[in-house]
């Protein structure tokens, strides 16, 4: 039998299984508050060996779509309560995807109408997602943002320690840090994004000198062993741009090394689409020499694979030694028991495209189960 079915240990983690359920952005909490739909949806889906939540904002400032769950009031965090108390029934463990977007945002979406906050003043080639007056959504082109002064940087850390807490006393198993996909983080991180003169811009340790401050508080906060970190070296996501992501990126991991964090989550290639991306005139990005990289430093974190991943490929990730666990996205949407699909080697429901972003329960909390199986 297949290592990707069997129990193991992530951080401070018990599962049950190696198959994730990766982040997967609704947009079906109206006011930032988790509802009785998103209570179902996940409930649904706890025969994952891990549920990461969609994409959940630190602070309103961090908000940069609609309709997506906040971390940061008394409303959301009740309702996320209620969420983890319905996995938890059901034998699951469940982490919140913490969430500052930076730059990829709207003004109206941020705290009086201002403007979004990142490593630069330059406005990104990217849309959100927003909802209209009569109540339908479509995307916008995100607003202009202003550059983060460097005194305001230890209170964006403190929000991630603060929602961090939240996340653990909401019943949380343990949180993803957002360092992926064009976000916050990410924006610090990338040569082609950041344009900073202060100790944030400049050289790769000064670009990526945010994420591991960010990883220290929040660490120190919960524990490593119940901290992970996404991170997508080659994804064009939001206009996202690095003159070298392996040398980025292998400082990163080697840094993270000195963490015993849960697991370290990789995006391989570019975020839904093709997995041997190549940004601009950047050779293939070598994960393979990412993760040793990674183990010469003494990381000892569960490593997740992410993008396009199949039965077949999964298992071969997971038997190999090439990754420990395995991430699932669009599968997860359509077929709430993916994992006994994936064990029987049972057909999968087709994902409805059109139902992704917004809306209620067609294509949410509808998709039928497979017939029992013996």
């Amino acid at each position: 039998m297949t290592k990707l079915f069997e129990p193991t240990q992530v951080g401070d983690i018990a599962v049950k299984n190696r198959i994730v359920m990766a982040p997967l952005t609704r947009n079906r909490s109206p006011g930032a508050v988790p509802n009785d739909l998103n209570v179902e949806y996940y409930r649904q889906r706890a025969t994952a060996g891990l549920i990461i939540t969609e994409a959940t904002p630190i602070t309103h400032q961090g908000q940069g779509y609609a309709d997506v769950p906040g971390l940061y009031t008394k409303e959301a965090l009740d309702g996320w309560k209620r969420v983890t108390d319905a996995v938890h029934a059901e034998g699951g463990k469940i982490v919140v995807q913490m969430w500052h977007v930076g730059r990829i945002s709207h003004n109206t979406l941020q705290p009086n109408g201002g403007k979004p906050v990142s490593s630069t003043n330059r406005a990104a080639k990217g849309k959100t997602y927003l909802v209209n007056a009569d109540g339908t959504g479509s995307f916008a082109e995100t607003s202009e943002p202003r550059a983060l002064e460097t005194s305001e940087i230890p209170g964006i850390i403190e929000d991630y320690r603060k929602a961090a807490r939240a996340a653990i006393d909401a019943g949380f198993d343990g949180v993803e840090i957002h360092g992926a996909n064009g976000y916050l983080l990410d924006q610090f991180m990338r040569d082609g994004i950041n344009d900073r003169t202060d100790q944030y811009g400049g050289s790769i340790e000064n670009r990526t000198k945010l994420t591991f401050e960010v990883v220290d508080a929040v660490t120190k906060e919960i524990g490593a062993g119940r901290t992970a970190i996404r991170l997508s070296p080659v994804t064009p996501s939001n206009d996202s741009y690095d003159s070298n992501p392996q040398a980025l990126f292998t400082h990163v991991v080697e840094g993270l090394a000195k963490y015993d964090l849960a697991y370290i989550h990789i995006v391989e290639g570019q975020t839904g689409g093709e997995r041997d991306y190549k940004q601009g005139d950047n050779p293939s990005f070598d994960y393979k020499a990412l993760c040793q990289a990674y183990e010469k430093a003494g990381g000892k974190a569960d490593w997740m694979v992410n993008n396009g991943y199949d039965r077949a490929t999964a298992i071969d990730a997971v038997d190999s030694g090439r990754a420990d666990l395995v991430a699932f996205g669009k599968p997860f949407i359509a077929n709430p028991d993916l994992v006994k699909r994936l064990e029987k080697n049972l057909p999968l429901n087709a994902p409805d495209q059109a139902t992704f972003y917004g809306g209620g329960q067609k294509g949410y909390i509808d998709y039928p189960l497979a017939d029992k199986v013996a």
